[in-house]
């Protein structure tokens, strides 16, 4: 029987899990260990964190209160530094070792840094964590000479917020049209273009090195050399994988799991950015990382997992809202509802008839209703799907 539960971190994954446990009717104990100060929603770190227009309470996952409320007792600043799975402990810092009956690995992940020469400047950012925006922010005042690298959604956003704060922003990435597998090309050509249309200068290409100099930091960009004040690496990240490693579980790109987020070891799960499920590629999004701590709460209970839903995620950018669900890789062909010089519009992807995915403008409710088409398989007629005057929830009906 399991009574006690250990959490090791507290990002979305590890919250959603710890909640889930006691929706699900969990009566044991539930131990979080997180190494801040109390678990905050990472999205805002590229956007209202980083203006200062939010502060770190604002974007707590949950209140203080939460926890007590929950019985969710919350070690904080604190890390885990081994798993004694045979031992049915883990190890904190200091060499304290707390019981625990299962342990979920919810370890995050941390910024990929490229081999670049000169990425050891201080002047030269991530951003992954609140302390790292709070050095950001300092660095994003108005002039200044911002070099953004890689175009993705973390690039794309602080370019965004960077350019809005006053600073001569330079986005550099190597592919023509970020996104174009996840959003589609021409929905991905109109969201990379919205750069050029707020005064952010896009550059394909590839960052060769950096060099301190007096006058900034000196980035080497195709064979031309800039100078800047700061430099932000976005180019992904790194799956925290080294307590599994350490504890000899299997490890590939990433801690392997089955379908019930079960590790190599029945009694460890793991979920979020580090885990993944054998013979399938990582899923970094905040959704799936909250679907994780449902499932991984339903394996612990013993209880069926939540039906599985189309993937889904958002990104905000120039004062324009995005969001798409599904595969759009997977699509044959695109159909375009509305306009791209509408104030909202939708791309949906079809096979067979059947949409595999879908993104929108500043249009959430079309959204909606692709999840709803693909997780359901209802066939729909491409026309009708283009055509902005047909009710989305009357194709619902088939």
């Amino acid at each position: 029987m399991t009574e006690r539960v250990v959490i090791v971190g507290g990002g979305i994954a590890g919250v959603s899990t710890a909640a889930s446990l006691r929706a699900q009717g969990f009566g044991g104990e539930v131990i979080l260990v997180d190494a801040g100060e109390f678990p905050y929603d990472r999205p805002p770190l590229s956007k209202d964190f980083l203006t200062g227009t939010k502060d770190i309470k604002q974007i707590a996952l949950q209140p203080a209160q939460w926890y007590d409320d929950q019985h969710v007792r919350l070690i904080n600043r604190t890390t885990v530094t081994a798993l004694r799975p045979r031992d049915g402990a883990v190890e904190l810092t200091g060499g304290q070792l707390i019981p625990a009956d299962r342990v979920v690995l919810a370890t995050g992940g941390g910024a990929a840094r490229p081999p670049i020469p000169g990425l050891a400047d201080p002047r030269v950012h991530v951003l992954r964590t609140a302390d790292d925006a709070d050095r950001l922010r300092l660095s994003l005042t108005p002039g200044a000479r911002v070099l953004v690298v890689g175009a993705g959604l973390i690039g794309a956003e602080v370019a965004s917020t960077a350019v809005r704060l006053g600073c001569e922003v330079v986005l550099v990435d190597p592919v023509g049209v970020p996104l174009a597998a996840a959003l589609g090309p021409e929905l991905a050509a109109w969201l990379h273009a919205l750069h050029d249309r707020h005064r952010v200068t896009t550059v394909r290409a590839t960052v060769e090195s950096f060099t301190n100099r007096p006058e900034g930091i000196e980035a080497v960009v195709d064979g031309v050399a800039g100078v800047h004040d700061a430099v932000v690496l976005g180019v992904g990240m790194v799956p925290s994988t080294e307590l599994a490693e350490a504890a000899g579980l299997e490890v590939d790109r990433g801690i392997l799991v089955d379908e019930r987020q079960v590790t190599s070891n029945p009694a460890v799960l793991a979920v979020g950015d580090p885990a993944r499920l054998r013979g399938v590629p990582r899923t970094e999004h905040w959704e799936a990382a909250q679907q994780d701590g449902a499932r991984a709460a339903a394996t612990i209970l013993g209880t069926p997992a939540p039906v599985p839903t189309a993937p889904w995620f958002w990104t905000d950018r120039h004062g324009r809202h995005i969001e798409a669900v599904g595969h759009m890789e997977a699509a044959a062909h695109t159909v375009i509802r509305g306009s791209f010089d509408d104030p909202t519009f939708s791309v949906f992807g079809l096979r067979d008839g059947l949409v595999v995915a879908g993104a929108s403008v500043d249009d959430p409710s079309a959204v909606r209703a692709a999840r709803r088409l693909i997780d359901r398989r209802i066939p729909v007629v491409a026309d009708r799907l283009a055509d902005p005057a047909v009710n989305l929830r009357g194709l619902l009906r088939g």
